[in-house]
């Protein structure tokens, strides 16, 4: 069973610790986990978890853990989730109870990660990190950067998902931080050998693991000469592999990781900053440079002088966009709230929800074309009569109806549907950049 996470996706890197094993010793559920909390107590400095959380949140304590586990276990075992607000700390432990006996999985995250560049505190990391594979035997354990592992294609390693869960780390797929070998990939590459590997600290403990820390410093995984090290360490333990190879691949994720500055186009800025954190911490600074070289088409969503309204009720055809405008906000208040204001901002919130849920991919084109394509017509318009002044020209044509504002006239129905058409649409033709181009305009 997996304790359910409570951060929320932050765009700085982090440290990601993983263990794998068993108790040494068949206990309970809180006497399994005892060893663990006096080694996390002992070293945790500056990141040590405050929050305890089973069925209801608590401040921490032994009892407070006691009672999370109680709270949470059930035929397959039990779970408790630890966090910390700042620096953010999310720290899982899952307890499984198959008949072949007690199971130990833990998962922690610190942010940032330049919180273990400091010398001492990876000191007491990897004094944690052996105390804690002295009281557990320990299948495989490591500590990385978040963004790295990710980029090392973490946990799969090019395998299938249903392969890597039944096989988990089986042989040497990469070298990270700080690394705990169990005793049977100890044996897999040959004891003497692994003893061997260039590395900053190479120590056998007592169970027949060994603990393999590459370097002093753990923020420092992407400069090059980290690299030359993780490189080495690696093909010392694989000689199957080609060290250039190696290195090659390692730079090349160092160069996908190193930070790009936000130089987006300055009408879709508003939504463009947003969208990286919606990928995967390792494709960040990537999405970065392509959202910076994203140029959107000038809106042509206008003309210089208005059609005649043609309709025969003009004050009925606007009360249908009102009927419209208001279906939108009643359907999507509760998951983008600013769209009751009606506003600049409440427009870029509806191109961020409708992009993060792949709104017109997602959804039937039928109830896309016939129901929130003109919906967001409707409010589009409204936004323009609102917020710069501009005046409704409806027309029987739905599409062809206008907001005049200032010297143009503006067809949101044609924009919104030229919006909804997939989800690059929804950045070539977004609410955001049509508004801010009229609001140049605006007189």
């Amino acid at each position: 069973m997996k304790a359910m996470s409570a951060l929320e996706p932050n765009p700085g890197d982090g440290l990601r610790f993983l263990l794998d094993g068993a108790p040494a010793q068949q206990v309970g559920a809180d006497s399994a986990l005892t060893s663990f909390f006096a080694a996390l107590e002992a070293h945790a400095e500056g990141w040590m978890p405050d929050i305890v959380k089973g069925a209801q949140r608590r401040k921490y304590s032994r009892a407070s853990i006691k009672k999370a586990l109680e709270e949470r276990c059930d035929e397959h075992g039990t779970s408790v989730a630890l966090y910390r607000a700042q620096p953010l700390v999310e720290l899982t432990l899952d307890l499984d109870t198959p008949p072949s006996g007690t199971r130990l999985s833990c998962g922690l995250d610190v942010q940032p990660l330049s919180l273990f560049s400091e010398r001492g505190r990876c000191l007491e990391f990897v004094d944690m990190v052996r105390d804690l594979a002295a009281y557990y035997r320990v299948d495989y354990a490591m500590a990385h950067g978040l963004a790295d592992r990710q980029s090392a294609g973490a946990p799969c390693f090019g395998r299938d998902e249903k392969t890597s869960r039944r096989d988990g780390f089986d042989q040497i797929y990469e070298v990270f931080w700080l690394n705990v070998f169990g005793p049977r990939l100890v044996e897999s590459v040959g004891r003497e050998r692994m003893l061997s590997t260039p590395a900053h600290l190479v120590e056998e403990l007592p169970n027949g693991s060994v603990l393999l820390v590459l370097r002093r410093n753990a923020a420092d995984f992407a400069s090059d000469e980290a690299r030359v090290a993780q490189a080495r360490a690696h093909v010392h333990l694989r000689p199957d592999l080609d060290f250039d190879t190696v290195l090659s691949t390692l730079r090349a994720r160092s160069a996908a990781l190193a930070p790009v500055e936000p130089r987006f186009h300055p009408d879709l800025a508003p939504l463009l900053a947003r969208l990286p954190d919606e990928f995967a911490i390792s494709e960040r600074q990537t999405k970065i440079a392509e959202f910076n070289a994203f140029q959107p088409p000038a809106p042509e969503e206008w003309l210089p002088t208005a059609l005649p309204s043609d309709v025969g009720s003009p004050e009925r055809v606007l009360a249908s966009y009102d009927a419209l405008s208001e279906g939108l906000v009643a359907a999507l208040h509760t998951k983008v709230p600013a769209i009751t204001e009606e506003t600049a901002e409440s427009l870029t919130d509806l191109d961020f929800y409708f992009w993060r849920e792949n709104f017109p991919e997602r959804y039937e084109r039928r109830l896309v074309d016939g129901h929130t394509a003109p919906a967001l017509g409707a409010y589009l318009g409204h936004v323009l009569v609102r917020r710069l002044g501009g005046t409704w020209v409806p027309r029987q044509n739905q599409e062809e109806s206008q907001v005049r504002v200032g010297e143009r006239v503006w067809l949101p129905f044609l924009r919104a549907r030229r919006y909804m058409q997939s989800r690059q649409s929804l950045l070539e033709y977004s609410l955001t950049q049509l508004f801010r181009e009229a609001a140049r305009h605006h007189r």
